[in-house]
């Protein structure tokens, strides 16, 4: 069944065939909530990932962790643990980095707003590791996370990476993604807790 969107660009298509003589142009429309089309931004528009598929991927792992019997060590320790978020790798095809840059800030949101843990500014980390002539990539090193960690005073860092797979059969397509995520102890370089969340996109006839 046709969403109200879809029923609209089908109407306006069927218009300009029936009447070639009315100017048919693209139109700019607003979308999202507080609009007339609420629902703009749900309909997928191709197999990559867009923010309503990081945002899902993103909130599906924080709610694991919130759950986690770390988050509950955390929450009964009687003081805000220090956490710092190491950029996500992206381990697919996409060229993402926009769109990563609003997943990290959507965590570092996620983690402020929680009230459990303090979360050191990502624009602190980044001036602290170019003082400390530091190459900071997406690849989590222990060793340089321990540096790091020393400057900006972080007890815990959390990352992670997104996956693909992506299989074509005829004309049709899909792309299967895991977006994992870990938390990692700074003092002894252990994985405290770790989880993943998947989502798949595809194009059929």
């Amino acid at each position: 069944m046709m969403n109200s969107n879809r029923r609209l660009l089908v109407a306006a298509l069927a218009a300009c065939v029936t009447s070639p003589l009315v100017a048919c142009k693209p139109k700019a429309i607003r979308g999202g909530e507080g609009t007339e089309n609420p629902d703009l931004d749900k309909g997928a528009m191709s197999t990559g990932l867009d923010r309503v598929d990081l945002q899902d991927l993103m909130k599906k792992n924080m709610g694991q962790l919130t759950t986690s019997p770390l988050w509950s060590q955390w929450k009964g320790s009687g003081k805000q643990p220090v956490v710092a978020i190491w950029p996500i790798k992206n381990d697919t095809t996409e060229h993402l980095d926009a769109e990563m840059l609003t997943l990290l800030s959507d965590m570092e949101t996620e983690f402020i707003n929680g009230g459990v843990v303090s979360v050191v500014s990502r624009e602190r980390q980044a001036e602290m590791v170019s003082e400390a002539n530091i190459q900071n990539t997406a690849d989590f090193d222990p060793q340089m996370a321990a540096t790091i960690g020393r400057q900006i005073g972080a007890q815990y860092f959390v990352t992670g990476k997104l996956q693909s797979v992506d299989e074509r059969i005829n004309k049709e397509r899909r792309v299967q993604y895991t977006l994992f995520l870990q938390v990692i102890e700074v003092e002894t370089s252990l994985v405290r807790f770790q989880t993943k969340s998947e989502r798949s996109k595809a194009i059929v006839r």
